[in-house]
């Protein structure tokens, strides 16, 4: 009897005892029985009076971290409430519950770590806690402004933290936005997400996300960033500007418009953000950016590195004042005249910022290390002799804007 018949009698007899030939979903652990995480906000104790040891669970702390308290909120969805789809016009939210039903459940508790911060969170919720839906982490700027050290160690160190969630910092206490309540989402965390990501995508924001911020962290040459958002009449979220670091540690914030700065020196597209400029005496006009194109030149001269940035960025005149004349070719390149001006004084003043606070999110350092290896490994050695010579090199920044269409409408 041949080897192969011998495996199909063995087959047959299997089948014949009903025994089971596959182990089965026998360590399946299902949805409804875990605590997904949707978002998180970390912030300072405040006031460490109301704070006691009962309130957390640990059983010993190491003197060396006692002084270090930190509040976690967390934002956790409740099974059969979240809405995965549109709406059904007046029914019900899929779970059997009514529509006035909390689609999430916001626990706060303490700890001296993230981690720390889990595991008391763990003892509150019957579910077993995960990561793995974990799309927003918002954190205070007194967090930022203390070092993100140890809390980027938490995170990547986990493996059910993805890389496409987005960290955030606040201008005020970040446990606010897990209450927010927008009227266009009934999810504060996913209200949030959409709206970043759409700004991402409409030209408002560049792109970075937690993965992005580690791996700009990780270069010599480069500072990371991050969205620096803020409320507004209580359920209204803003993106009001770019927190920017050196190294681990917040080094300043920008207004909104820098934005558009921070894009136009990495040549990013869509545009995205407008600019109104004086047309004339007798009124302004304002443009819409359309495109954007940047290129950064690093020169060693005198033994060091010097900056010669070229940006080219085209407009549409989108809107003008009643009495901004603009019915002539000379009017016109009186506008991009003016539009050359008031780009470059954007931009030197932005770099100017960064400048002096030794933050290079532009990434200049990265331009050296490519191009200049040399001088490289001669003077630099660490990220923060880096930041010290990127505060002091020379930068020359020229501007070439074009006014692509200014409309249908005639004077």
């Amino acid at each position: 009897m041949t080897q192969q018949v011998k495996r199909i009698m063995a087959l047959l007899l299997l089948a014949v005892l009903h025994v089971p030939l596959l182990s089965g979903c026998w360590d399946r652990h299902e949805i409804e029985d875990r605590a997904l995480i949707l978002g998180l906000a970390i912030d300072e104790v405040s006031n460490k009076e109301d704070f006691n040891e009962t309130k957390v669970t640990h059983l010993a702390v190491p003197e060396s971290v006692k002084h270090r308290m930190i509040r976690l909120t967390a934002q956790i969805a409740v099974p059969g409430r979240v809405p995965l789809g549109p709406g059904t016009g007046g029914g019900g939210d899929g779970g059997g519950k009514g529509t006035d039903s909390m689609p999430v459940w916001v626990v706060q508790v303490y700890g001296h770590s993230i981690d720390d911060c889990l595991n008391n969170l763990q003892q509150e919720v019957a579910d077993p806690k995960t990561l793995i839906h974990l799309r927003v982490i918002i954190i205070s700027k007194e967090i930022a402004q203390r070092g993100l050290s140890d809390i980027n160690d938490y995170l990547r160190r986990n493996p059910e933290v993805r890389r496409s969630t987005w960290l955030l910092v606040s201008d005020q206490e970040a446990a606010k936005f897990m209450n927010v309540s927008p009227p266009l989402e009934r999810v504060p965390t996913l209200y949030l997400l959409g709206m970043i990501e759409r700004s991402v995508a409409m030209g408002k924001f560049p792109e970075d996300t937690i993965g992005q911020f580690w791996s700009a962290q990780s270069k010599l040459g480069k500072d990371s960033f991050l969205p620096y958002i803020s409320i507004r009449n209580e359920d209204n979220i803003l993106i009001k500007g770019i927190a920017y670091f050196k190294a681990d540690r917040l080094a300043g914030t920008t207004l909104p418009h820098q934005i558009a700065s921070y894009m136009e020196f990495k040549g990013l597209d869509p545009g995205g953000y407008s600019l109104m400029i004086d047309a004339s005496e007798k009124g302004g006009v304002m443009l819409n950016v359309t495109r954007r194109e940047t290129k950064i030149d690093m020169k060693i001269k005198n033994g060091q590195p010097a900056a010669y940035i070229k940006a080219h960025v085209e407009a549409k005149l989108v809107e003008k004042e009643t009495q901004a004349m603009i019915n002539t070719s000379e009017s016109l390149q009186q506008i991009e005249k003016q539009f050359n001006q008031s780009l470059e004084l954007n931009l030197h003043k932005f770099m100017h910022q960064l400048q002096q606070d030794k933050s290079d999110i532009v990434g200049l350092g990265e331009i050296v290390r490519a191009y200049h290896s040399q001088y490289w490994r001669k003077n630099i050695h660490s990220k923060e002799e880096w930041e010290e010579v990127f505060s002091k090199i020379p930068i020359e920044i020229k501007v070439e804007c074009k006014v692509r269409r200014v409309g249908l409408k005639s004077e």
